[in-house]
């Protein structure tokens, strides 16, 4: 089983400035090299405090000189939002600079609040984002490509900066519904999923869906790697476990607003988080997810996994505001602990590089 840190970046307040923030960040991610993840992803937005990564290439080409062997994941690239042809050379670059160790993932987005800032229609986003990914993959592919669509038109075009990784780096569609997840295996790309807060019955209903989709393609679900993004934490110490549950609450009410464009802001940054009928109880939360002592978060991982069956799990890490020095620490934990004893649960050896790295 492969292990990846999910990196927010998130700003609850003004009280984290937001170099601190992106420098945890940073932090974070080298930690998780140290710890034996396998791969780091970066999420991509703007204008807010919902999360301040920008853009997760740079995340990626600045990690790359600072790590060796973590693979280094955008989660996602908003493809409405880029000049397609723009994109494949920095595309091609962060995969140079850290010696194809670029994991593309690629999503439609979909806070209506950044579109309009970039003057895009959010309403137009899935058709803008299929039309995208045609032009992304034929410029990956071809020496020089050429596009005629409802969207942008290019001309015959070369790109000077090409991936190590032939013939592209793996990508990976962010997936909420069976039509993208169909996509994916009709293209033979792989899937982010998640069931959010939610427990085992989501779970379950997640494998359906990846199941229906693959079959509607004529694939198998192990056609796709599958990634599924999960809040975890692990301590005996219940004010922890709080805090990270809370700060969990907190970023999903900002999501949920962003979505449903109901998103407020007193100042034209900063958002208020307000509470929701969607909101979970913290026993809820607990209950559902891989949270709760070391045991307890192995336990329900590997309930998960055999539920699911993915290929990876993706542990949101950095929340809100949550305490920095107690989050590193947390990966180191996952590291010692979680990630040998679940792979040995499964009948598999933890990555050589994990090893290296406690030796």
């Amino acid at each position: 089983m492969e292990f990846g840190t999910f990196i927010l970046a998130a700003q609850r307040g003004y009280h984290q400035p937001s170099d601190v923030v992106l420098r945890n960040s940073i932090e974070q991610a080298v930690t998780s090299e140290q710890a034996g993840f396998d791969t780091a992803w970066f999420a991509e937005h703007h204008f807010n405090n919902y999360s301040l990564v920008p853009s997760p290439l740079m995340m990626v080409s600045h990690l790359a000189g600072v790590t060796k062997t973590i693979r280094l994941g955008t989660a996602v690239c908003v493809l409405p939002l880029y000049q397609p042809q723009r994109l494949l050379s920095e595309i091609g670059f962060a995969d140079i600079v850290s010696n194809g160790r670029l994991e593309l993932g690629v999503g439609s987005g979909y806070q209506q609040f950044e579109f309009e800032r970039f003057g895009v229609n959010v309403d137009d986003a899935p058709a803008v984002f299929s039309e995208y990914l045609d032009i992304i993959m034929k410029g990956l592919n071809q020496k020089i490509f050429e596009h005629d669509g409802a969207h942008i038109k290019i001309p015959p075009t070369a790109i000077s900066v090409r991936t190590v990784q032939r013939p592209t780096p793996p990508i990976w569609i962010a997936a909420g519904s069976a039509r993208s997840m169909g996509r994916a295996y009709r293209e033979g790309h792989n899937l982010f999923v998640t069931a959010f807060h939610n427990g085992l019955e989501t779970v379950t209903s997640l494998r359906e869906t990846l199941e229906q989709a693959a079959a509607s393609e004529g694939k198998k679900v192990t056609d796709a790697r599958i990634s599924l993004l999960r809040c975890c934490y692990a301590s005996d110490n219940q004010a922890e476990i709080d805090s990270y549950l809370e700060n969990a609450r907190f970023q999903r009410r900002l999501s949920e607003a962003l979505h449903q464009r109901r998103q407020q802001s007193e100042d034209g940054y900063m958002l208020k988080e307000t509470p929701t009928q969607q909101d979970l109880s913290f026993e809820t939360m607990q209950k559902n997810l891989p949270i709760g002592s070391v045991n307890r978060v192995i336990d329900r991982l590997l309930e998960e996994i055999e539920i699911l069956k993915p290929d990876q799990i993706a542990v949101q890490t950095q929340l809100g505001d949550f305490d920095q020095k107690t989050m590193v620490k947390q990966i180191e934990t996952w590291g010692d602990k979680i990630i040998p004893a679940v792979n040995k649960a499964l009948g598999t050896t933890s990555a050589p590089k994990a090893m290296a790295m406690h030796a």
